[in-house]
């Protein structure tokens, strides 16, 4: 018994299983904290001070050392650069705070995050003093309550009283912890002024009041503005004017309230994290990093004149700091530092114990996750460090109070603050635990997946586009139970030796072994493809003339270009830079394709006269050659002549120049596509097209661009539409504009300004309903097409309308300055269409190949790249009045991939209309596109695994490896709508 698949099944088949193998690799290679401890051991008793050398004496300090501060409160400011304070922008909008910087009671950091640069691993990152997994961005949409310990926790368990007003995203990670809150969406966008204005109303009362001890603000409007428009908005000015107003009325309120007998209040000014150029966040970059840190309170001494260079401190060294405040234990999970400056004003004996509680907090998480602790640098100039304090404490006790004293502490502090610092940094790179069983697994479904479809190559391509697997075989075979049994033996024996508990290992039974059968079944599947293959070539070749082929320029380019792009990935410069190698990709295919047509139309004048003799004499050479050519190897120069034979009325008309040029047409378009939207690291910073448009004084322009933009999108899509998809799209690219202007980026002629600005939910919908309209109807064409009849000419109409609806959504979801690199896209799709691969009668194979490397590339063109701070959350809540999970998700995918997922839509489009002179055309498309996108991911991969302790891990691999793995997804997606596209089903066959 064998199941013929066709290879487009294959392909989907194939990508599924990798999409489970990527899915368990991710899973392993970001695994979610393991390393915290339950709440009663977490409140642990703090150490004593160190005993003093020799018998009898004996310190009185045991205890956690009382509260420095009666009331603290945090006034967080999503997204708040740190120039946005200490810069010409702090100077000019938020005067009260800088007065303070300057000459108040201060003390002021710049406070250094880690990537991810995302809310929710800071604010986790804030109050726990650790550095969270980069798997937090995943979840960063829908936050799990905090179970490792943290400051709120132990306030809490303190008896503190807690009040919360702002980002919701505190109440879902501290559930149940505050007395009273007031929580709102951080992810609806568009929304600048209510958001925050529900944070500030409950302040006049609540600062009147005496029931709390902590309150937390949490101010999300910046952020919102940075998302929509860019830090250099005419927006972020009064924004910052209105948080230095609230700073005021706080700080004047805790002065007021503060009694000579009572302890000082401290008032925390910070940000989560900081804004790139262009607005977003979620990376590496120096303005998404650097926050402010501020400390006002009376119990600090005051400022005589500005400040001259800012300390840098780390994010986490907050928690153990306010700890301290608070008079609380320091988190157990806490890789912080006590910022010295903020305890700088009590006693060298208390500031002594402030420092030994870190470094004993430090060194015990230390020897938790490091079996040879005791080597460790930090670990011996700790306990030096611990030595010498137990020295101080004796001569303390017995009342020197020489110079000698001082000199000893001031020692004794340096050494504690140089290994507190060592600690630190060697926890901070331990913080990485991978799931290396959990990784292996993944990987090993991945490799087997990508040899299993460089296997099947010579029948996937094949013209009859089958792949034959024998079923008797795999399932029932001994190989088969033995390599199961093997796996399920392997299973066990790492499960119940591992130290830790590794994710793969928790999982049922079921499912395990299910994996396992998976795996074995993929083996038995390459173990049999490489058996056809060695037992064919013992066999004699039947025609050898099909053997004798050569390879094109478009062939070599494509091999060479897919191995260097995949070599490249080893370098971290590369990832960070790869639109280059796109560009520089489909730039040269530009002009190789240029050859070709050159070649094409000259060897047309050559042999104009003599043309239908060759052809004849050579017809059986160029039927052979074209079998070859389904394979997607091309045929020898027979398979050239007989292209041009096959185009000769084409080119002999005017069209012939326009084919001519256009390539060059392209290259022109490439480079304009080039200057709207800088992208990647080293030259993002450089002031682009797209920054110019989206800059406030130049809107009547990008109000004219986008009208003509959606103007050219509705003449180069309506062609092969229907009269009611027609007027659908027109009125839906209608609403689009509608839609930007009723939320302020673009005016429509009559408007004098943008006062009435909303958020756009009525026009947003509008679009909505055409976009539904047009998908449904060329649903309705396709299934017509599959179930009734099998007109041809009604799928073609059926799978052009669905590719319509999709334009026209991308087209609401980009930005306005965006709207060009969807123009450009349509007006290159259909050159290339029309004037080179009908002409050049290119197969398949390369037609896939060509629509992979131009969807990667508008991928960068849209203004993507490989970090996270690119990716556009703005898309994701058009049209939505407040924060729906699926569709919040499902817009911001699109919006990221559109590039990707139109070129492959129109590949769909385009090999459906060609299956009359390829009856494989789709099947070969999705087979090919799976191999492409499965060759990247697989190597990709392993030299991660490789990599994984690489000093840009976090900051430039981790990112560029979770794109690859949604990018699979989507792909899995794409190859099952091609194989139910492929009206040639899989069928069983007697063996």
């Amino acid at each position: 018994m064998q199941l013929r698949l066709r290879s487009g099944a294959l392909a989907a088949g194939c990508l599924l299983a990798e999409a489970l193998g990527v899915a368990l690799f991710l899973r392993g290679f970001f695994p979610l904290p393991v390393r915290s401890l339950p709440r009663e051991e977490a409140r642990a008793e703090p150490p004593a001070e160190p005993a003093p050398p020799g018998p009898g004496v004996v310190s009185n300090w045991t205890k956690i050392p009382p509260p420095l501060f009666k009331k603290v409160v945090i006034v967080l400011i999503d997204a708040l650069r740190d120039d946005f304070v200490f810069g010409s922008k702090g100077k000019q909008f938020m005067p009260y705070t800088t007065q303070v910087i300057e000459r108040g009671t201060s003390h002021s950091f710049i406070a250094e995050a880690k990537p991810p640069t995302v809310t929710m691993p800071r604010i986790k990152a804030l109050m726990t003093g650790s550095i969270p997994g980069f798997i937090d961005v995943v979840v960063n949409l829908n936050s799990p309550a905090l179970m490792n310990d943290n400051l709120i926790s132990q306030a809490k368990a303190a008896g503190k009283r807690i009040i919360f007003y702002g980002d919701d995203t505190w109440v879902k990670l501290f559930p149940k912890h505050f007395v009273e809150y007031d929580g709102t969406t951080s992810f609806f966008v568009s929304d600048f002024t209510e958001v925050d204005d529900n944070v500030t109303r409950h302040l006049d009362r609540v600062l009147k009041r005496e029931d709390w001890d902590l309150l937390i603000l949490h101010y999300l409007g910046l952020d919102h503005i940075g998302h929509m428009t860019g830090p250099n908005s005419p927006l972020v000015g009064p924004k910052l004017r209105e948080m230095d107003n609230v700073l005021k009325k706080i700080h004047i309120s805790l002065l007021s309230k503060e009694g000579e007998a009572s302890l000082p209040s401290l008032l925390v000014v910070c940000g989560d994290h900081g804004m790139s150029e262009t607005g977003s966040h979620g990376g590496s970059s120096e303005g998404e990093v650097h926050t402010p840190l501020l400390f006002i309170s009376s119990a600090f001494e005051k400022r005589s004149g500005p400040l001259t260079q800012l300390e840098l401190v780390q994010q986490t060294d907050l928690t153990s700091t306010l700890a301290i405040g608070l008079g609380l234990p320091i988190s157990r999970n806490s890789v912080g530092n006590v910022i010295l400056p903020v305890v700088g004003g009590k006693t060298m004996r208390e500031q002594l114990r402030f420092l030994h509680m870190n470094g004993f907090q430090l060194s015990t998480l230390l020897q938790e996750n490091t079996p040879a602790y005791e080597k460790d640098l930090g670990y011996e100039q700790f306990k030096i460090a611990e030595k010498s304090h137990g020295n101080w404490i004796k001569l303390y006790l017995e009342g020197n109070n020489s110079e000698i004293l001082l000199n000893l502490g001031k020692k004794v502090l340096k050494q504690y603050l140089e290994a507190l610092k060592t600690l630190s940094s060697s926890l901070s790179k331990q913080v990485a635990q991978y799931d290396m069983y959990s990784m292996m697994v993944g990987t090993v479904i991945i490799m087997e997946v990508l040899l299993l479809l460089l296997l099947s190559v010579p029948k996937a391509l094949s013209s009859r586009a089958e792949f034959e697997v024998p079923l008797s075989p795999p399932l029932f075979s001994l190989l088969f139970y033995l390599m199961c049994l093997m796996l399920c033996a392997v299973h066990v024996i790492v499960c119940t030796s591992a130290e830790s508990l590794c994710y793969f290992c928790s999982m049922s039974w079921l499912t395990a072994v299910g994996v396992m059968m998976l795996i074995s079944a993929l083996m038995c599947g390459i173990l049999s493809a490489t058996g056809k293959i060695l037992e064919n070539s013992r066999l004699p070749l039947k025609n050898p003339a099909v053997s004798s082929s050569s390879w094109s320029e478009v062939d070599v380019l494509i091999l060479a270009g897919t191995i260097g792009h995949v070599l490249s990935l080893g370098a971290s410069s590369f990832i960070e830079e790869e639109h280059q190698t796109w560009y520089f990709l489909i730039n040269t295919l530009c002009l190789v394709l240029c050859q070709e047509l050159c070649r094409n139309h000259f060897l047309l004048q050559e042999c104009d006269l003599q043309l239908g003799t060759i052809v004849k004499q050579n017809s059986d050479g160029i039927g052979e050659a074209s079998e070859c050519k389904h394979i997607g190897v091309p045929a020898a120069s027979d398979s050239k002549l007989g292209k041009a034979a096959s185009s000769a009325e084409f080119v002999k008309g005017s069209d012939k120049w326009i084919s001519l040029a256009s390539p060059w047409i392209i290259l022109i378009c490439c480079r304009l596509l080039r200057s709207l939207n800088q992208t990647g690291v080293q030259w993002a910073h450089r002031p682009d097209f797209g920054h110019w448009l989206t800059s406030s004084e130049h809107k009547p322009e990008l109000s004219i661009l986008a009208a003509i933009s959606l103007a050219m999108i509705f003449v180069l899509v309506q062609r092969r539409c229907s009269l009611v998809s027609k007027i659908a799209m027109a009125l839906g690219l209608l609403g689009v504009y509608s839609y930007r202007a009723a939320i302020g980026n673009v005016v429509f002629p009559w408007q004098h300004d943008s006062k009435d600005i909303s958020k756009g939910i009525t026009e947003a919908r509008f679009v909505y309903v055409f976009v539904l309209g047009i998908v449904f109807t060329g649903t309705k064409d396709l299934l017509k097409s599959q179930v009734i009849s099998a007109d041809s000419s009604v799928k073609s109409t059926g799978l052009w309308e669905v590719y319509s609806g999709l334009v026209l959504l991308s087209a609401l979801l980009f930005r306005p300055h965006n709207l060009p690199v969807l123009v450009f896209c349509l007006l290159i799709q259909t050159t290339m269409t029309k004037y080179i691969w009908r002409p050049l009668k290119f197969d398949a194979t390369q037609i896939t190949i060509m629509h992979y490397w131009f969807g990667q590339a508008f991928f960068y063109f849209q203004g993507n790249s490989n970090g996270i701070a690119t990716v556009d959350v703005s898309a994701g809540f058009v049209g939505l009045e407040s924060y729906v999970e699926i569709p919040a998700i499902f817009l911001t995918a699109f919006a990221t991939y559109a590039g990707p997922l139109l070129w492959a839509i129109h590949l769909l489009c385009y090999l459906s209309s060609e299956v009359s002179r390829n009856s494989a055309a789709v099947g070969h498309g999705c087979f090919c596109y799976a191999l492409m996108r499965s060759i990247p991911v697989a190597v990709y991969i392993v030299l991660v695994t490789g990599l994984r302790y690489h000093l840009f891990i976090w900051s430039v691999f981790s990112p560029k490896l979770l794109y690859e793995g949604v990018h699979v997804f989507i792909t899995a997606t794409i190859c099952l709508f091609f194989t139910a596209m492929d009206q040639n089903h899989s069928q069983k066959v007697q063996d």
